[in-house]
């Protein structure tokens, strides 16, 4: 059996984990291919090992628990697989925000303008995409927001009347920054991805996720799937909650890879983010983004988020955004991509190991049931606050 998270061997990982033994979650981290709970009363949560002053030291001389080998972990984390009698991933995150960035790629702006003159319609997207490309071109990969040029383009659009509040925020000198799901809900590695159900056209979109305390200081990276509803944002921008926020529709994991001297924001930046989709119909998509082409850097847009006009005491996970929007038809020429129930999803970058879902509809995945009050009188119970 091998590892499917893919770890690389030198980074130093912490993350969440589920036994039957405890009846709060673990905090642990991975050394020599086993999973150690390093829970304790200086950091009972993800949240207080980020808010500490040297969580990667922290992490190091931490004394703990093998509950089980790595590669056994993460294949019963799959819910068709899963014994309940032994240890899960959970998502690496708990009380921090959740949060995201929108349209933090030029090259993907295109798509967004693309579904909303679509309105919702995929049948329509190929049309539109082609008219718009012999406005301006398909190569924005240098462009930046803010800059002569990006309004030069911006005109061009609003004077073929394809104006839209994507190019505001692609393009002008405001992130997007929207709530993915609220604390406690995203879900991590092998767990179901959620898609509403009202929903035809629908995408994963493969990103890096900065994981920052209290004072915006970023402290680690992980990988996320911000689960799309294309057709739902479509209709309306104002519709952003229903179609970025539902049951299962956050993942992030494997594991948050902290800050060291291996590991830097300079390899964010270097970072490949990869996507493959392989469907029970025998469809299979792959993809990639290349954070060297992300118009806003991770730390402009974690100050977009967080700072003196807007607090988070326990912290955020900040997706960073995409690059890549799969077009590729999936039946039905010109009709493009989307999922379909039983897509296996994995979201892999070389320094971050791999997250690997399965979709499903919202309503049919597991319920979000155990919130911040829970994990509080469960840590209380325990003695560890």
């Amino acid at each position: 059996m091998t590892d499917p998270t893919r770890l690389p061997a030198d980074g130093l990982f912490v993350g969440r984990a589920r036994t039957s033994e405890a009846s709060h979650p673990l905090v642990v981290t991975v050394r020599d291919g086993e999973v150690i709970d390093i829970t304790s009363s200086a950091a009972p949560t993800m949240r207080d090992l980020c808010e500490l002053k040297d969580p990667a030291g922290h992490v190091r001389s931490a004394k703990g628990k093998a509950i089980g080998a790595l590669e056994d972990i993460a294949a019963n984390s799959f819910a068709t697989k899963r014994d309940a009698k032994k240890p899960i991933l959970l998502s690496p995150v708990d009380l921090q925000a959740v949060k995201a960035s929108g349209v933090t790629f030029v090259v993907s702006l295109l798509e967004r303008v693309i579904e909303e003159q679509a309105r919702g319609s995929a049948e329509k997207a190929d049309a539109i995409r082609a008219d718009i490309a012999g406005l301006i071109g398909h190569d924005l990969s240098k462009l930046k927001p803010g800059s002569p040029e990006a309004m030069e383009i911006k005109a061009k659009l609003i004077q073929r009347g394809a104006w839209s509040q994507y190019l505001e925020v692609g393009i002008g000198p405001d992130a997007e920054i929207f709530t993915k799901c609220q604390p406690m809900a995203s879900v991590g590695f092998g767990a179901d991805v959620g898609l509403h159900p009202v929903s035809t056209w629908n995408n994963p979109e493969p990103e890096i996720a900065m994981i920052a305390d209290s004072s915006g200081r970023i402290v680690g990276a992980t990988l996320g799937n911000d689960v799309n509803l294309r057709d739902v944002e479509g209709r309306s921008a104002l519709l952003l909650g229903k179609a970025k926020d539902n049951n299962a529709s956050a993942a992030l994991g494997p594991f948050i890879r902290l800050f060291d001297e291996t590991f830097s924001i300079a390899d964010v930046k270097r970072a490949t983010v990869r996507l493959s989709v392989e469907g029970e119909d025998g469809f299979s998509l792959e993809g990639a983004s290349s954070m060297a082409e992300i118009s806003r850097s991770p730390e402009e847009l974690v100050k977009a988020a967080l700072g003196p006009h807007h607090q988070y005491p326990d912290g955020l996970a900040l997706y960073l955004g995409t690059m890549f929007v799969p077009s590729k038809d999936r039946g039905e020429k010109g009709k493009g991509f989307t999922h379909k129930v039983g897509d296996l999803v994995t979201i892999s970058s070389e320094k971050l190991g791999a997250l690997v879902n399965r979709v499903r509809l919202s309503p049919d995945c597991p319920h979000w049931t155990y919130g911040a009050s829970h994990l509080m009188r469960d840590l209380a119970r325990a003695g560890l606050i």
